[in-house]
């Protein structure tokens, strides 16, 4: 099982985007799959037609009580693919975590994801296991911030995937990132990776997009896959509530994610199940 946060300072990067695809495209090569939405806004539980504004099921509750993470999934239209949802409580919540010293506030999520579903043991003859145990990918779709959920997203996180667009304002961000990424590995997560930005909205014939990725191969690492822009067919899918690589399957970007997830697998030692 292994833990990703997506996640940029910057708003508008791709970041929701990124998860979508990335969680559809693990799910169809047959991996089971856990989105969590921790964003306030609530794009990624958008996208799966599952944002509701009085639903408390989400994940503000891992939070503020010892609710084991599994029991807070819902499945999704697609096979292999369950999510946990955010709205507004989020926010809530983490100012509420902040002034709550009664208990361990980095490590909430962590223990949340350890924890037993308590629904299943009163389900006769069904397996009794934590999202650990049940998923094979958790992909945590993060705010443009750093708050204390996400503090707990990067606890628990393998690998880390910054999606960029080529822009010095995606840019400038990022030294902060790596520099609390660090803290977290020295003091809570000795394990998490940064395994590179992901270059979103690339557009191939302009010389300045080049320039800029150059200079970002300087500062970080870079995954070789670049998102190409695509125009229109992004913004349709999300009015549609359906992954992009589903929506437009032969669009540029569609192309581009199928290969960035081929990619990350390649680099995770999963090269087997790669190019299925």
């Amino acid at each position: 099982m292994r833990v990703i946060s997506i996640i940029n300072l910057k708003g508008g990067v791709a970041k929701t985007t990124t998860t979508v695809n990335m969680a559809y495209l693990l799910a169809k090569r047959g991996y089971k799959v856990l989105v969590v939405d921790n964003d306030k806004q609530g794009n990624a539980s958008k996208a799966f037609g599952l944002y509701d504004t009085e639903d408390h099921d989400n994940i503000a509750r891992v939070m503020l009580e010892t609710v084991p993470l599994i029991d807070l999934a819902a499945s999704t239209q697609y096979k292999n693919l369950d999510i946990i949802p955010a709205n507004m409580d989020l926010l809530e919540a983490n100012l509420r975590v902040i002034a709550d010293v009664s208990r361990p506030q980095q490590t909430r999520i962590k223990k949340a994801m350890e924890k037993k579903s308590i629904e299943r043991e009163a389900l006769p003859g069904v397996e009794v296991v934590s999202a650990t145990e049940e998923y094979d990918f958790i992909i945590f779709d993060n705010a443009p911030d750093i708050n204390m959920s996400i503090i707990n997203a990067l606890v628990v996180s393998d690998d880390v995937i910054v999606p960029t667009e080529i822009d010095q304002y995606s840019f400038d961000g990022l030294e902060i990132l790596l520099e609390q990424i660090a803290s977290v590995k020295e003091d809570f997560n000795p394990n998490i990776n940064f395994r590179g930005c992901l270059i979103t909205k690339y557009r191939q014939r302009e010389d300045v997009q080049a320039q800029g990725a150059e200079v970002l191969k300087n500062r970080c690492k870079v995954f070789s896959t670049k998102i190409r822009r695509t125009e229109n067919k992004p913004k349709e899918s999300t009015f549609a509530k359906i992954p992009l690589v589903e929506y437009s399957k032969y669009c540029g970007a569609s192309q581009d994610y199928k290969k960035f997830v081929t990619e990350y697998l390649e680099m995770i030692g999963e090269g087997n199940n790669a190019s299925s």
